[in-house]
């Protein structure tokens, strides 16, 4: 049997992926780029991929292909409809980054909201040795005490982060396609207008894409901070710029962007320089335990594949 890796660098240069080696050949290319898929694939039997894009242009000529496991819970760069008309079966792993992810959402939240940034540049600099003074409190800051915060998809990771929240004494509002009891839920509208601090644990699909669009964004407080840790094209992102760019809410955190790695001229090029503005490569999913629970939960995939088992299908 031969497996490929497509995109070995998505998933660390420390992740040890020898446990693959059981199950037969293995080809590793550490990236794949849109025209090199093809090749890349060949007679394959199995694929294990992050974010490269798979549909009927690339697929139709891999005759081999059996399985195609997904290193992340969210699918939306594979053409689930095209592996079921083929018999592909496709696996993804669910709830692997939880810890992670909601981890790092709130350590930007509290970067943002604390400016941790721009008092610490007072120390490296020398400024606060050379000012003379025993504090700087500029610029100001506020508790999150009292603040209510936004949570947009009450899943695992959105409940984990509410844990947060309520730890830190914030009212927790939720937008959750089926109301939970526990939390207090609300429509979208409600929730990006009332909140102080907003964070999006969305998947991405037909009915989120664009969900935090113009309108919602131009509704919030002007002291409102965003946090996107989900999919970039939840939100339209030159609105969410211009927004930030030009004073109209607090601050933006994203890891996450429709286009990966963002290019020059886009919207988030023109607003990375900001102090209220906290951008970073797709990584909140990426601590070392996440990536190991990952692997493994891929390996167990491929397992019960070929044990005839149905085991995190998503196709």
């Amino acid at each position: 049997m031969k497996i490929v890796i497509l995109d070995r660098l998505t998933l660390g240069e420390d992740l040890d992926v020898s446990g693959l080696n059981r199950f037969g050949t293995v080809l590793v290319y550490d990236t794949t780029k849109d025209d090199e898929v093809i090749e890349h694939i060949g007679d394959a039997d199995v694929i294990f991929l992050n974010k490269v894009r798979l549909g009927e242009h690339n697929l139709k000529d891999a005759s081999n292909l059996k399985l195609i496991c997904e290193a992340a819970t969210g699918y939306d760069n594979i053409d689930l409809e095209y592996c079921r008309a083929r018999g592909i079966a496709v696996c993804n792993v669910p709830g692997y980054s939880v810890h992670s992810v909601s981890q790092v959402t709130v350590s930007m939240v509290l970067s943002l909201v604390n400016h941790l940034p721009e008092y610490a540049a007072y120390t490296k600099s020398g400024f606060y040795t050379e000012q003379g003074a025993a504090n700087i409190l500029r610029p100001v800051y506020h508790e999150l005490f009292g603040k209510t915060w936004g949570i947009v998809g009450y899943g695992a990771i959105g409940e984990k982060v509410a844990e947060v929240a309520k730890a830190f004494g914030c009212r927790v509002l939720a937008f959750k396609r089926t109301p939970k009891e526990g939390v207090e839920c609300t429509d979208i509208d409600t929730l990006m207008k009332e909140s102080d601090i907003i964070t999006v644990h969305l998947p991405l699909s037909e009915e989120t894409r664009g969900l935090i669009d113009k309108k919602r964004i131009d509704g919030m407080k002007k002291t409102a901070i965003l946090v996107n840790t989900a999919r970039g094209a939840v939100c339209d992102e030159t609105a969410l710029c211009e927004a930030v760019g030009k004073g109209r809410i607090a601050g933006i955190g994203v890891d996450v962007f429709s286009k990966e790695p963002f290019e020059k001229g886009s919207p988030y090029d023109t607003v990375k320089h900001l102090p209220n503005v906290c951008l970073t490569p797709h990584m909140a999913w990426g601590a070392k335990e996440s990536r190991e629970r990952c692997f493994s939960e891929m390996l167990k995939n491929t397992e019960a594949f070929f044990r005839g088992e149905r085991r995190n299908r998503v196709d």
